[in-house]
């Protein structure tokens, strides 16, 4: 699962709802697997063209003392304690051949990204069995094309709430998260921006500004067999007040993305450390 949030209110009262019962257990110290995941989601946020993806999806597990890797993130590459840590965040998007978009016809095509950068993520609660937890995640993201070209950053705070073992019921987690999106003007330019040399009739030239880009929901579950794992999410984008929503690029204001995966763990080590939450 990538990352999950939700609104603080709605954080605080699923902790008062999910049984806190659970006991720390031996598992080992690295996993590894493999399996595939069927993704249906816009061409671009703000496009109102789709795309259906069947993609390979890597499993891997570790769970060492200072460095821990799980399907969420790297956790602890550079600081922790109990009140925080920093590590990495990741992103990224698939290629636009504006050929196949109504919108962009004529105009170059959307080179796949990568968005990589550091993670302040803040502890605000653990339930007393760290079946429940809530954070304030700020990650700032610069972003790349695949041939190393910087396009801006991403900044995208996010309130994440994880509930472990969701209703009473092993192995079922249950991610919730919310929050704004914010870019800088050469990314939005890059996305959503219209040179005088691809303007038509129906498109005018547009020349992005940088600042708020829509907030973003995220509702994913997952289930962890003994020999596979399953999971599946939900993500609502919306564009409303946003500084790009009058781009002639920006052809919906919401976007509903999808997703479901399983992996099947072929690999595991013979150390067991004791599980961490």
């Amino acid at each position: 699962m990538k990352q999950a949030i939700q609104w603080s209110s709605i954080c605080l009262l699923l902790l008062d709802l999910i049984p806190l019962s659970s006991h720390a257990r031996d598992v080992p110290l690295w996993e590894a697997g493999a399996g595939v995941a069927v993704i249906e989601f816009p061409d671009y946020r703000g496009s109102d063209e789709r795309r259906t993806y069947v993609l390979p999806v890597p499993y891997i597990v570790y769970r060492g003392e200072f460095l821990k890797v799980d399907r969420e993130k790297i956790r602890g590459l550079f600081f922790r304690n109990d009140k925080a840590e920093l590590d990495v965040s990741l992103n990224g998007s698939v290629p636009v051949k504006s050929a196949d978009n109504q919108a962009r016809q004529g105009m170059p095509d959307l080179e796949p990204t990568l968005e990589i950068g550091p993670s302040l993520n803040l502890f605000l609660l653990h339930s007393a069995q760290k079946k429940t937890s809530l954070e304030l995640r700020l990650p700032l993201r610069p972003v790349i094309d695949i041939n190393a070209r910087y396009l801006g950053y991403v900044f995208q705070p996010q309130l994440n709430l994880d509930v472990h073992d969701l209703g009473g019921n092993a192995g079922w987690n249950l991610g919730l998260a919310a929050g704004p999106v914010f870019a800088d003007q050469r990314y939005h330019q890059y996305l959503y921006g219209v040179d005088p040399a691809y303007a038509t009739a129906s498109r005018p030239a547009y020349f992005a500004r940088g600042g708020y880009a829509g907030s973003q929901f995220i509702s994913a579950l997952s289930k962890r067999f003994p020999h596979y794992w399953v999971g599946g999410f939900v993500k609502w984008d919306t564009l409303h007040g946003a500084v790009i929503e009058d781009s002639p690029l920006v052809t919906s204001k919401q976007n509903l993305t999808a997703g479901f995966a399983v992996s099947w763990i072929f690999a595991r080590s013979k150390t067991l450390v004791q599980e961490e939450r």
